[in-house]
Order: C-alpha cells, then structure tokens, then sequence
C-alpha cells in the first residue's frame, strides 16, 4: 500500500473560473480522476508533502474529538460542526480530511461509515461509539467519551515513555562524553605525558591504548553500527516475528514489564467499559482492544478470550486461562458478571492499574535519577583522574 500524500491542485470549472484546493491521494492520477469526476478541467497538480500516522494519532486526534463533541453539546449540526472544523484547522491534511468527511456526510452517508473507511485516522473504537451514538441521539456524548479515552489514553503512554527513554538517554550522553575525552581530550595529554621519564600509571596507559583504538578503528565502527541500527529500523523491526522478539524481551525485564502490564491492562479495560456502557457485546468490545494495544502478546490473549466466549465461556473464565491478566482481574470480573455491573468494575480495574503505572513511572524516574547522576559522574571522574594521575606524579618525576 503505497504511502499518502496531500496534492495540492488547480482546476477550472465550467464557467471558466480558476479554482485551488487540496485532495489526499497516494497517485497523482486518482487526483485527476477526482477533479474530472467532480466536473472540473486540472491545470496543475503537485505533490505535497508525504502523510505520516503521527498527523493523525495523539493529541491532533484528541482535540479534534474534544471539539466536535463540544460543537455537538452546543447544539450545532454534525455537518456544520465538521465543515466549521475543516476551515478552522490549522494543519493542511485534517483539513482535506474533514472536508471530505463533510461532503460524505452531507449526501447522506452515516458518520460511523464514513470514519470506518479511514482506518488510518480513527481506531475502531470511533467506529462502534458513534454508530451507538448515531442510532441513540447522543452523539455529542460519544464523542466526549472517546476524548476522554484517548486523552488518559496518551497521558498514559507519555508517561511510560519517558520513564523508559530517561535511563537510555541518560547512558547515551554519558557514553558520548567518554568517547569524546578518550578521543578530542587524552591525545592531547599524550604529548604532555611523551615528555616525563618515568612510566606511566597502569590505568593511564589503558586509556591511552583504548584511546588510539578508537582514533584508528572508531570511524569504521560508527559507519558500522549506524548501518546495523537503520538495517534493523529499516527492514527487521517492522516484521512481526523481530517485533514479538523485542515485546517478548521487554516483558523479562523486572521494572520496565510492570510499566507494559500496566499501561496495556489500562488501556484494554478502558475500552471494554467503555464499550460496555455503550450497549455493545463483549466479543466487540474485546475484537476492538484487541485492534487498539500495540503488544502483540495482549492481542493475541484477548483473541483467544474473544474465541472462547464466542464459544459460551464466562468471560472470567477465558481471562484465568490467559497469564498476562492477574487473578485481581479475573475476581472483580467475575464479581462483575454475577452483579450484573461489568462496566463500572471494569472501569475501575481501568483506573486502578493507570493510577499504579502512573506511581512506578514517578517512582522509577525518582529511584533511577540519582542513580544514574552516580554512575555518570563516576564514569567522568575516573577518566578526569586517570589523565590528570601523571600530572599528579609529576613532583615526584622532577625529584
């Protein structure tokens, strides 16, 4: 599937007026198909720039939810709302998106249609919450309800990030730090150190060796390992069997596998309450948090849980056959079921392993600072020593 680009167009129609605009596409031949079919003559098409997934997911998506479903509590029409929206954004490819969106709209098409046909914007959870507000007159509340989703949703994962990327960058820049005094810092000692008449210290000549090495073999090996990363970045990573070796490796690790568990239980649970509330069926509602979490682990669990109760299963049940879910998922679920309130417990299951991901995420970037801070300055302090130990026995050189 080739990759979407925004074209931006000129055309004249039939009363010879010059008109512009923008359509996305991923050929420049459906763009001209598009005009012509619309009844105008292209003059000029060219292209735009390249549409990433990141123009769509994350807060651009959830300030275009948040707005819609405060133009809709405001009592304004879906296809006024859209089109005010449209000419409103800010960004050139959501406003060729809502555009068309509108027009669809306008002649008719159901809304929850017409964002189940871009799949690249709209999870599939947009899908079966505005179908449900669509046939139950409460659109503006749906839309609402999704705001919030994918607001906590992204608040979440930024937090989960950060704690995850913190120690790496920190670790980077020290590495980095330490190459640059072995290779721009010590050679210039080493002509300071050729003139004293005595043997150097062990720890010294080490850095001295480790520094040659580097000038001689280091451009070699940066070329090297700058074209193993973009190999695996480019052609490994995006294959499913690297992909589930990395999830796989991750969910090993002690601390980084409790801030995964949590942000997935988080965000599946969320959907299953929200759907829940909706009035959609169970099997739907775990078929859409299936498709919504990245690990692939939690996918094909909640896969295997939708199966057996499409079988007849109790839905706790299928979770204690899954070990990814703790037994505290399983007992309120079952209390759930025999209560006949799933979607509040699930909501709370939702909010309780948010708020404890959010704790160890606090936690670990407070435990990991200092740490690091040790370790780094440890790192410089030993080679600050190591080319100033010579300085030091300079007294007793000159004696």
């Amino acid at each position: 599937m080739k990759a979407q680009r925004l074209f931006l167009w000129q055309a004249i129609n039939a009363q010879g007026e010059v008109l512009c605009g923008a359509l996305m596409s991923s050929e420049k031949q459906q763009v001209c198909r598009q005009l012509i079919e619309q009844g105008l003559q292209p003059c000029r098409i060219t292209h735009g720039k390249r549409i990433t997934p990141r123009q769509w997911r994350g807060d651009p998506l959830i300030h275009f939810t948040r707005q819609l479903a405060t133009l809709l509590q405001a009592g304004l029409p879906l296809v006024n709302a859209l089109q005010f929206l449209a000419a409103e954004h800010p960004s050139p490819p959501w406003r060729c998106l809502l555009q068309q969106v509108s027009e669809r709209v306008q002649q008719g098409h159901p809304f929850s249609e017409v964002i189940a046909q871009q799949q690249a914007v709209f999870p599939l959870i947009y899908r079966q919450l505005i179908a449900i507000g669509e046939l139950t007159g409460h659109l503006d509340h749906c839309c609402w309800q999704l705001a919030q989703q994918q607001e906590s949703q992204q608040k979440l994962h930024n937090k989960v990030v950060k704690a995850l990327r913190y120690p790496l960058f920190v670790c980077t820049i020290a590495l980095l730090v330490s190459v640059l005094m072995l290779v721009m810092v010590l050679p210039e000692f080493a002509g300071v150190y050729q003139s004293f008449d005595a043997p150097l210290p062990g720890f010294t000549q080490g850095l001295l060796r480790v520094s040659a090495l580097l000038i001689s073999t280091g451009p070699y090996f940066a070329l090297l390992l700058g074209s193993a990363i973009f190999g695996y970045c480019r052609w490994l990573h995006p294959q499913p069997q690297w992909r589930r070796r990395e999830q796989a490796t991750q969910l090993r690790l002690p601390l980084v596998a409790r801030l995964i568990e949590g942000s997935a239980l988080s965000q599946i649970f969320r959907i299953l309450a929200m759907t829940q509330q909706a009035g959609l069926t169970l099997v739907e509602g775990l078929n859409a948090a299936a498709l919504a979490v990245d690990n692939l682990f939690y996918r094909q669990a909640l896969e295997q849980v939708q199966r057996e109760i499409a079988q007849g299963e109790r839905f706790h049940q299928a979770l204690s056959h899954q070990p990814l879910f703790p037994a505290l998922c399983q007992q309120l679920v079952r209390v759930g079921e025999e209560s006949g309130s799933l979607d509040s417990l699930l909501d709370k299951l939702a909010q309780c392993h948010e708020r404890q991901t959010l704790e160890l995420s606090d936690t670990l970037a407070q435990t990991l600072e200092p740490l690091l801070m040790l370790v780094v300055g440890g790192i410089v302090g030993a080679l600050v020593i190591a080319m100033y130990l010579p300085i030091f026995q300079l007294g007793n050189v000159l004696g």
